[in-house]
Order: structure tokens, then sequence, then C-alpha cells
């Protein structure tokens, strides 16, 4: 049986900076797991790629990208000048290093995960965001998003129950995780605490709450807990919250999907802390 396979010297290679040929070696397929806690990961897509190099709490590694889209990101730099140089990468290469499904409109980059936030790190904030064991990093990345346009301070998640820095949260957060800083915590529970302490009333959003949230009297600092979609904010959560309230729906259908529910939530926390 003939084998119409073009021959290893007939193969067209993807160029480097320099403009030598070279291949694919060196670039491995996407594991099913994204990445174990504390290795590398890429980020993809224009957008996200843009604000992780000019975050400077991130750290840059790799930079891949097809030539048409190295040019769209250098307009985005003073000078077309970036942080780090770019390898040249063809669509395919990178398919196979992101996977197929990833949107990643020709440029990937290798980071280190960024440092998680300290409780003091939140000194000054005046509207904090937690997070009760969401594990969706598509939610968790629309949120990201929310909070970023509706002027949250930080997002405190848990170590465990929580998605793991990603590719595809980052693509969903839409470049808010370089723009958001992150608390990771190991107890929700004691970090509510500590903000207590340090004086943030605790809102906890839950569907069986007496009041809705509008009918609230907020103070800031505030720190929003959101639950996860089906099981809501925990027991301790719950009576660790100065306020538990509700969001009202008007139509027949009275549940939001989690990040919806964010968006209203903020956008009423932070017009009634506005002149606070």
């Amino acid at each position: 049986m003939s084998d119409d396979r073009p021959s290893p010297s007939k193969r067209k290679p993807f160029r480097k900076p320099g403009g030598k040929p070279g291949d694919a070696r060196g670039f491995k397929p996407r594991p099913k797991r994204e990445r174990e806690a504390g290795d590398t990961l890429y980020l993809y897509g224009l957008h996200t790629v843009e604000l992780a190099l000019k975050n400077e709490r991130r750290r840059p590694l790799r930079l891949l990208a097809t030539r048409n889209a190295l040019a769209r990101l250098q307009e985005r730099f003073d000078g077309g000048v970036l942080p780090l140089p770019a390898e040249e990468a063809s669509p395919y290469t990178l398919d196979r290093l992101l996977g197929s499904d990833a949107v990643h409109q020709g440029v990937a980059l290798e980071v280190e995960p960024l440092r998680p936030l300290k409780a003091a790190d939140l000194s000054g904030a005046r509207l904090v965001l937690a997070l009760d064991q969401i594990t969706d990093p598509h939610n968790v990345g629309a949120i990201l998003r929310s909070a970023c346009a509706l002027g949250v301070d930080a997002v405190v998640t848990t170590a465990r129950h929580s998605p793991a820095e990603s590719g595809v949260l980052a693509k969903s957060a839409s470049g808010a995780l370089d723009l958001v800083p992150i608390m990771q915590v190991r107890n929700l529970g004691d970090a509510l605490e500590e903000l207590r302490a340090e004086g943030f009333q605790v809102v906890g959003l839950d569907s069986d709450a007496p009041a809705p949230l509008e009918a609230c009297a907020f103070q800031a600092p505030v720190c929003l807990v959101l639950g996860a979609e089906g099981k809501g904010i925990r027991q301790r959560t719950r009576e660790l919250s100065d306020v538990v309230a509700r969001l009202d729906m008007p139509g027949p259908i009275k549940s939001l999907n989690v990040s919806n529910a964010c968006v209203l939530a903020l956008y009423v926390v932070s017009r009634a802390i506005a002149g606070t």
C-alpha cells in the first residue's frame, strides 16, 4: 500500500525568529490534567497574553506565536517591544501544545503561577469577593472578569476545592487573572474570621436567606461570599456572615448560574458602599 504523505525533507517546517527552519520537537501535547500544583502553565489568547506580559507580578518563561499573531501582539506594546523574545510557531504546533479546543488566536505564553497574596496584602481594600468551594474553571474565570469590571480589590479562594490556575481559567477570565489579586487560603472560615477582625463586614449570598440583598445595609469594607451551585455557602460560612441575603428574581426561573449571580450581587454591594 502506497504512502501519500510527503517525505520528511518536503514537509513544511515553521520558522523560528531568526528565519531558520525548525520543527515541532520540544513541544509536547497538553496532558489531560492541565498541570500539577507548582508546575508552569500556558496562557493563550491575545488579550490574556498581553495582560500577563504587562503584569509585574507574573514571571513569563516562553512566548510562542504565529507571525500574524506576533505582529498583533506587538501593536499593544510601546514601540512594539515585548518583555521577552518570541519563538515563531505554526497554528498546528500550538494546537498540539494546547489542545485543539483551545482558542489561542495564534499565541501562547508559558508562565509560572502567580504568588498567592496574604491577608496583610488586603490592607486598604473596600470590596473583597470570597468563593466557597466553586470548582468549575469557566465559572471562576467569568467571576474574575466580573470582579475586575465591578471594582473588586481581591478574590479569596481555597487551596482545595477550587480550580488551579490554568489556561482555561485565564481564557475564561479574559485577562482578569492578571488584574485582580487572588488570595488563596487553607481554611475559608479562618480567613473570614481574620477579615472580620480587620473590620470587614462579611456578607453571605444564599438563596434561602431571610432578606433580599438590596434591602440590606452595607458598610465598607465588605467581603461578599458566594457558594457553589446547588450546595450554596457552607454552614460555618453562614454562621460567620454578618449578613446573609438572597437575590430575588422576578421571572419564573428563580435561580441563576453562580457567575451571573455574582454580577448582580457585586453590582448591588458596590453601589451601596460607593458613598460610605
